[in-house]
């Protein structure tokens, strides 16, 4: 995993376990990598991921069940999905907008730009 200087290690492991829920690799009640598998595989601490793990919890995104491991919550990617959204709402878009008005694009050349993205997505 490739991290970056502008996000905590232990937001960027949680960032990529809330992507793996969105993309159905981890499915809502199955089993997560425990906090020492993923740290093997990301090349960090395990305190590290567990501070991951902790956040996730306190966000409702997964659950541990003593003695068997982490597990997704039901309604997790729902949450994530809802969080994100709000997120990109409330501070990506107002930043975008705000730079696009620096750049002097007009409305008319940012909605062309965004409808030929939106066509090739789908």
């Amino acid at each position: 995993m490739e991290f970056k200087n502008t996000k905590s290690i232990f937001t960027q492991i949680g960032d990529d376990v809330k992507d793996k829920i969105m993309e159905g690799e981890y499915t809502e009640e199955g089993k997560i990598p425990s906090t020492r598998e993923l740290a093997g595989i990301v090349g960090v601490n395990p305190n590290t991921t567990i501070k991951a793990y902790a956040v996730l919890q306190q966000e409702g995104i997964i659950y541990t069940q003593r003695g068997k491991g982490y597990f997704v919550s039901q309604g997790a990617k729902e949450t994530i999905i809802k969080d994100r959204k709000e997120e990109f709402l409330n501070e990506v878009l107002p930043e975008t907008v705000e730079q696009a008005n620096k750049l002097e694009i007009s409305f008319d050349e940012l909605q062309n730009y965004l409808k030929d993205l939106y066509h090739e997505e789908k």
